[in-house]
């Protein structure tokens, strides 16, 4: 799961770069990376750790 997690967290931020770079994609690749964010602040928080 966490390989899962890691691997989400780093297509949205090309996503987003690329969004910003080439204009597309509007604010959901933004919308996005926030809950990506929250999702790996909340793993970090609560110390779950997958086998």
């Amino acid at each position: 799961m966490g390989r899962i997690i890691w691997l989400l967290i780093v297509a949205l931020f090309v996503f987003w770069v690329l969004g910003l770079v080439f204009k597309i994609g509007g604010g959901l690749i933004h919308i996005l990376l926030v809950i990506a964010i929250i999702v790996f602040i909340f793993n970090l928080i609560t110390g779950k750790r997958s086998v």
